[in-house]
């Protein structure tokens, strides 16, 4: 029996995602906003966030100066990655075509009244970053 594995997410299949599925539902003067995984730091993937995103973009090798990376004060570190993965992995699946419908299904279900709750959560955060002049916490 032969295994089929997705491939690895290299810089190229991200810049693809990005300029195909990701950016095209942005709205006009989106900040985005990248962790520091290789794919996002490649330079082909930082001179199009340079190009698309002109001092609008945070992460690794920005031109603009943006306060730390810390996932305590990324909504998407600290509530939807979280969230997506129990729903998208709650139930088995082989097929990379499946696993791309279950992700899309679960992005899709997220409700205004949860997006709220976000920003509330990111609000308070926020609070506590200016609060403590930037120190390093832990926030559960």
């Amino acid at each position: 029996m032969t295994q089929h594995h997705a491939p690895t997410v290299t810089s190229n299949i991200y810049l693809d995602m990005l300029q195909l599925y990701a950016v095209p539902l942005f709205p006009e003067g989106v900040t985005s906003q990248q962790d520091g995984g290789p794919p996002h730091y490649c330079n082909i993937v930082r001179e199009f966030l340079d190009t698309t995103f002109p001092q609008r973009w945070i992460g690794r090798g920005a031109v603009t100066a943006w306060p730390p990376r810390s996932p305590d004060i990324k909504p998407l570190d600290f509530c939807l990655w979280g969230s997506v993965k129990q729903h998208v992995y709650s139930e088995c699946t082989n097929d990379i075509n499946h696993l791309k419908h279950r992700i899309t299904d679960v992005i899709y279900s997220v409700t205004p009244d949860v997006l709220t709750r976000v920003w509330e959560e990111l609000d308070y955060r926020s609070d506590v970053c200016r609060a403590t002049n930037g120190a390093h916490i832990e926030l559960r």
